[in-house]
Parts: structure tokens; C-alpha cells; sequence
């Protein structure tokens, strides 16, 4: 079950704070086919939004497919964006754990390290980078090498 957390300082609308929480858990396999999303009312309960902003964020999951709404039953996922390099226990997952563990020992709080990793995202996905990290360097260009002939001609 997702537990929806509303920063109302982020300057982020409401409804695209719950819809990326849902996408965030099926990335992550918390959510998986099948499993039913908190009602309306139940959100409301516990963020103490409008029942309309929730209603909006699953219509907005509804069109890109990833939740199907069934009358007198809820809301529920139809499809999983989950990858299991990024699963709990993961090579991955456990790696950037054991990072973040170092960036706390080393001062760094929740904000810097999410500065750092943002930052780093940006470089490494910036339409730039991503050919130039993707495709190897192209090979120096060499004069091509003289035959024994053509040596003699110029002597």
C-alpha cells in the first residue's frame, strides 16, 4: 500500500505530487499489477486535500495507461514500471545505499545529496553528454602509410 506524502512548499501541484508518488512506487515494485490504489477518500483522510485533486492524478495515470479504474471497486495498477536492477537487494540499489551511508559519514544531509545526485543526473542525461557518453570517441584520422614504392619515388 502507498502512503502519499504532499510537500505544500514544493511549488508542485498536488495531483502531479500523487501521480509521481504512484509512478515512484511502481518504478520501485512497491505498487504491482493488480494492487488497488488508496480510494479517494482514503487520501483525503490522510492528506487532507480535495477529493478532486486525487481523482485528477488518477485520471492523469489513467491516460498514460499505468491504472484502470473499475466502477464500485476502485483504482487499480495494470501495469508495473518496475526494473530489477533497481529492486531492494539489487547489485545496484545496494551499491548507491552503501553511497549514500558514505555521504551521510561525510556531513552531507537530504538536501545535498539529492543536489549531488540531480546534478549529476543533469550532466550525465543532458542531450550532449548522453552522445558523447554513448558513442565511443571517433578515431584520430591517420595520414596513410607509405609503400615501400611510393618511398622510392620520392627519393
Amino acid at each position: 500500500m502507498i502512503v502519499f506524502r504532499i510537500d505544500r512548499r514544493s511549488g508542485v501541484a498536488t495531483y502531479l505530487q500523487l501521480a509521481h508518488q504512484v509512478r515512484q512506487a511502481l518504478r520501485l515494485g512497491v505498487l504491482k499489477p493488480g494492487d488497488r490504489l488508496p480510494t479517494a477518500k482514503d487520501v483525503v483522510e490522510a492528506t487532507a486535500i480535495n477529493p478532486n485533486t486525487v481523482l485528477k492524478a488518477y485520471r492523469e495515470l489513467e491516460r498514460e495507461g499505468l491504472v484502470e479504474p473499475r466502477p464500485g471497486q476502485g483504482t487499480f495498477v495494470r501495469r508495473s514500471l518496475a526494473r530489477p536492477e533497481a529492486a531492494v537487494g539489487s547489485p545496484l540499489r545496494t551499491e548507491l545505499t552503501e553511497w549514500v551511508v558514505r555521504a551521510r559519514d561525510a556531513g552531507l544531509e537530504r538536501a545535498d545529496i539529492a543536489a549531488l545526485t540531480d546534478a549529476v543526473l543533469d550532466e550525465w542525461f543532458s542531450s550532449t553528454q548522453v552522445s558523447k557518453q554513448v558513442k565511443p570517441p571517433p578515431e584520430p584520422s591517420l595520414p596513410p602509410h607509405p609503400s615501400p614504392q611510393s618511398m622510392e619515388e620520392d627519393t
